[in-house]
């Protein structure tokens, strides 16, 4: 049987299978104003072109050098930001059960983040930070105001969760999501709590699963990436552990590990992942481009093409929801093959649409 026909079996027979399984989300959270970029205008609201590409757009900011420029940026919505949150309500729309810890407002939420609120609990440290997402057809470049991250510590969570509730979550989690390592200056300091004193207090669970997602590391240092590779494969006493990378962050990782570079073809993402794979120890890397994705175990490896659009609605937190696909594949039991093809549907079903999927909604659109 072939992982369409898997994935279409798994859906049918278990369509509330999530509801569950529990999930621990974290840590960041952001407001996210996504923009159209405008090359020339005609008229007013939406009558204006946009830039054909981001190689475009860069032209023009060259040319600005020793003068000065300005760009239009068309508001096109706003909506809730940050790996965590996305994941979050991607994993929630699925069926599972979610606490997702970061920052959405103090002393009360954004209103931004009202309907995940609806859907999961949200346990917030500080004020969000923010995004500005310029959209192109080949990308998107994104503009952060995120001082507010720099307020997740340990402690922050231990306040924020109040007496033995961050402890106590943890336990109950059945997955264990940790993103955006590279904005959250705290990041590597938290996973050393979790694995020096917070897990080992709990009741041992091997089959709890830790996923990581480092979020573009190329503004941080070689040997603070090395750092928290390290202390990523220090998961591994304490259940299954996955780190999923795009092709940007798995170039990164490679050349951080020393490991050499690998083509963008289905031979070489799946090389690439079992070569991250091999050198931290690690249950499963995941390696997932806009138009594919490939994952390695220690049985094996495997690619997956995705259901790509050359123009989607929507491509801010479409790696997200690739990862929130692939680990409710994790959480269903489903072989590693299968897992990415619910990954890559997930992200293709989200991008087309700018809603995270049920599990209807992708029987739908895998028939």
């Amino acid at each position: 049987m072939d992982p369409k026909a898997r994935l279409l079996q798994a859906l049918a027979a278990r369509p509330d299978s999530l509801a569950g399984r529990t999930c621990f989300v974290g840590f960041d959270g952001f407001v996210d104003t996504i923009v159209s970029p405008v090359a020339s205008r005609a008229g007013p609201g939406d009558d204006f072109t946009s830039f054909a590409g981001i190689a475009d757009f860069g032209r023009q900011v060259l040319a600005a050098a020793g003068q000065s420029t300005n760009f239009e940026l068309y508001p096109r919505m706003e909506k809730p930001g940050g790996n965590g949150p996305i994941m979050a309500g991607a994993l929630a729309a699925l069926g599972a059960q979610v606490t997702c810890a970061g920052t959405f407002g103090r002393p009360s939420l954004h209103p931004v983040f009202a309907e995940l609120a609806a859907r999961a609990r949200l346990v917030s440290l500080a004020e969000p930070a923010r995004t500005t997402a310029l959209e192109f057809p080949d990308g998107k470049i994104m503009l952060g105001v995120m001082r507010s991250l720099d307020e997740i510590t340990p402690a922050a969570l231990a306040a924020a969760f109040g007496g033995d509730g961050y402890r106590a979550a943890l336990g109950a989690a059945d997955l264990v999501v940790l993103g955006n390592w590279t904005m959250v200056p705290h990041m590597t300091e938290i996973y050393g709590e979790l694995t020096d004193r917070l897990l080992p207090a709990l009741p041992r669970r091997p089959d709890r699963i830790f996923f990581f997602d480092l979020a573009d590391p190329e503004k941080r240092s070689p040997a603070d990436l090395l750092g928290a590779l390290q202390a990523i494969a220090r998961f591994t006493p304490h259940g299954r552990v996955t780190l999923g990378l795009n092709l940007r962050e798995a170039r990164r990782v490679l050349d951080v590990l020393a490991l050499g570079q690998e083509t963008e073809t289905a031979s070489g993402l799946r090389a690439a992942a079992a070569k991250i794979r091999g050198r931290l120890d690690l249950e499963m890397v995941v390696v997932h481009p806009k138009e594919s994705a490939a994952g390695a175990t220690r049985e094996g490896s495997w690619w997956q093409p995705g259901p790509y659009t050359p123009r989607p609605l929507l491509s801010t937190g479409g790696g997200d929801h690739f990862n929130a696909g692939f680990a409710a594949g994790q959480l269903l039991g489903l072989d590693a093959e299968t897992c990415l093809l619910l990954g890559v549907s997930t992200s293709g079903h989200y991008v087309r649409t700018g809603r995270s999927p049920t599990a209807t909604d992708l029987a739908g659109f895998l028939a």
